[in-house]
């Protein structure tokens, strides 16, 4: 059990082991410390065994002990409070508080009001030394809960309740005298009755006033004894006999008188059912407790069998099986009676005779019926039933169904009149078969208008007028839809409106690259263009936009400006030839070349812009490069 770290072979170990094992045995003498006490060989190791840092070589328990001895305080030794050590100096010392000029704490650890002027400044009204100790005390020092206390401090206590006492018997006495003064002034008739009376009221109004005193003192509701001045807890009530009184048999059941219990019947000979009292243990035989005795001996039992459940571990499982249990024992016993009245038969002996139907049962509603059969008083059995909590049976606007007795197409309606609408008036069968053949008639038009299409999609075109057949797709048009001839319409419109905003949009980029782009204001676009962006306008901008990103990007600008070109020369060509020679129209040309610039989508224009742009910012570079290197020269000869 010692901690050296010697080498220890295979050999050396076993015989420690097996000597280890004798001494555990008894046949081989116990290991004795360096004091000669014997060490339990029972001990584990990792409690005998000393820690490496205490570097001890012979096995000993001293590690384990307490090594305090007789440097704990007692009990009885407590700290001096408000004690001071000495008188107060007269001058502010170094170190001390700044706050009342005590050397045994700092101004932020004072217990005194803050000053206005501190005994550092004032170097009035210094405070003494406070006696400051400190013990050490043991696990019963820490733990004990009166330690500190004085009894003395309990003599003001009595003190203080004997005062009030006097007073209140002082108080008392006044009082009766006041009334045995006052039955005298009344004179001599009647003096007996008076004297009882004034006893009697005496009486009460001691039992009064300690009430009193007491419900003032407390506020917990017990029973009090006015003329003893104890509280009686546990009260039972007068009238019932006492448990011990059932039966002054010598042998009778045994009565406690510390719990106040018996837990036997003391009165074994009465019926079950006209017995008061059958002992404690009566409760333990009804209600769930049965239940739970059943429950708890059949788990014993599935347990024992080799089913693992435990009514305390899993109350749930336990409750199911058992209730399976139950139900299969039962099916059991329903299979073997019926095998037996089967075999044997007696199935009519085993009706009771002259019992009540179920349906005639006793209850305390009270209802009073004429000769007729009419109920005078109470309401007739056969309407009470459960009513919901919503309003039932409701019948708005005429209607003589409720809401949601009819469903259509995902819609909830009336079913007397098929209206699909909740606050519609009622139209009865008249309103429903309007609405049916306005629907067959709607159907009808739907698949002649689908004929008529048919056929002339096949070029078989019928023999109906035109009118006719122009008018019917229209007519037929649900309401919301367009037909194609306005579909259409509206496509061309589009198409339109996206054009002029292609080309506004091109005229919008031509205009601001002519600007510096530095220059400009904060949202200048918004402030010419001061409404709401159309979808044309979003498709344009999309369309008009370069993506410098893309490879093909100077490929597809370049072959888009040839091709706009083209168009436009095509376009002069067209015109001239109505009125107009070659010369002029290349001349034009030069001329509106000239007037238009550069635009934003050459090719050339966008690379010679971006060369200059590139060419300043690396100008621009170098000289914030050339100015930090002057800088950081200063500094070096700063």
């Amino acid at each position: 059990m010692a901690s050296s770290k010697e080498f220890k072979t295979r050999d050396d170990w076993r015989k420690e082991k097996q000597l280890d094992e004798a001494r555990k045995a008894g046949t081989a003498a116990p290991l004795q410390d360096e004091d000669g006490r014997d060490i339990n060989p029972h001990i584990p190791q990792y409690i005998a065994q000393a820690p490496w840092y205490l570097q001890r070589e012979n096995p000993s328990l001293k590690h384990q002990r307490s090594t305090l001895g007789s440097q704990v305080d007692g009990v009885h030794s407590w700290y001096a409070r408000g004690a001071t050590a000495g008188t107060a100096s007269r001058k502010f010392r170094k170190g001390a508080c700044t706050n009342c000029g005590a050397m045994t704490h700092t101004v932020k650890d004072c217990c005194e009001r803050p000053r206005a002027v501190g005994a550092k400044f004032s170097g009035s009204d210094i405070k003494a030394d406070e006696v400051i100790q400190s013990f050490r005390f043991d696990y019963e020092g820490k733990h004990d809960r009166w330690n500190g206390y004085d009894p003395e401090m309990h003599r003001g206590v009595m003190e203080r309740f004997e005062k009030t006492d006097e007073l209140r018997r002082k108080a008392k006495a006044d009082a009766v005298e006041t009334k045995f003064k006052k039955g005298e002034e009344g004179g001599l008739a009647g003096g007996d009755k008076t004297a009882d009376s004034d006893s009697s009221d005496s009486e009460a109004e001691d039992g009064e006033g300690d009430k009193k005193d007491y419900e003032d003192s407390s506020s917990v509701l017990h029973s009090k004894d006015p003329r003893t001045r104890t509280t009686i807890r546990n009260l039972r009530i007068r009238e019932d006999t006492a448990k011990y009184l059932r039966n002054l048999a010598i042998d009778s059941a045994l009565y406690d008188p510390k719990t106040r219990s018996m837990r036997e019947n003391p009165t074994p000979n009465v019926d079950a059912n006209d017995a008061v009292y059958s002992g404690d243990n009566f409760v333990r035989r009804t209600g769930d407790y049965v239940t739970f005795g059943q429950a708890q001996q059949f788990a014993w039992q599935a347990y024992d069998k080799g089913q693992e459940v435990h009514l305390q571990a899993s109350p749930s499982q336990a409750e199911l099986m058992y209730s399976q249990f139950k139900g299969k024992k039962q099916e059991l016993v329903d299979l073997q009676k019926e095998a037996v009245l089967k075999r044997y038969g007696g199935e009519e002996h085993l009706v009771t005779p002259g019992s009540v139907p179920l349906g005639i049962v006793q209850t305390d509603h009270y209802v009073e019926y004429a000769r007729d059969g009419r109920v005078l008083k109470g309401q007739d059995a056969s309407k009470l039933v459960a009513r919901s909590k919503y309003e039932e049976n409701i019948y708005p606007r005429n209607h003589t169904s409720v809401w949601g007795s009819f469903w259509e197409n995902g819609q909830w309606g009336f079913s007397c009149c098929k209206q699909l609408v909740r606050n519609a008036y009622c139209t009865g069968e008249a309103g429903r078969l309007a609405r049916e053949s306005i629907l067959q008639e709607m159907r009808d038009q739907l698949s002649s208008a689908a004929a008529a299409a048919a056929s002339a999609a096949s070029g078989t075109s019928t023999t109906a007028p035109t009118t006719t057949t122009a008018a019917t797709p229209a007519a037929l048009t649900p309401r919301g839809e367009k037909t194609a001839e306005e579909k259409e319409a509206d496509e061309a419109a589009r198409k339109e409106r996206l054009r002029v905003a292609i080309l506004e949009e091109e005229r919008k980029a031509g205009a601001y690259v002519e600007k510096d782009e530095r220059k400009r204001g904060y949202n200048s676009r918004d402030a010419h263009n001061a409404h709401d962006v159309t979808e044309e306008e979003i498709e344009a901008y999309r369309l008009t936009r370069q993506r410098t990103e893309d490879p093909m990007h100077a490929f597809l600008e370049k072959t888009r400006k040839n091709q706009a070109e083209s168009e436009e020369d095509e376009d002069k060509e067209k015109k001239a030839g109505r009125g107009g020679g070659s010369s002029s129209r290349f001349e034009e040309k030069k001329k509106q070349k000239k007037r238009q610039g550069p635009t934003l989508h050459s090719s050339d224009s966008s690379s010679d812009s971006d060369s200059d742009s590139n060419t300043a910012k690396s100008a621009q570079k170098k000289k914030k490069r050339k100015d930090r290197k002057q800088r950081n020269k200063r500094r070096r000869k700063d």
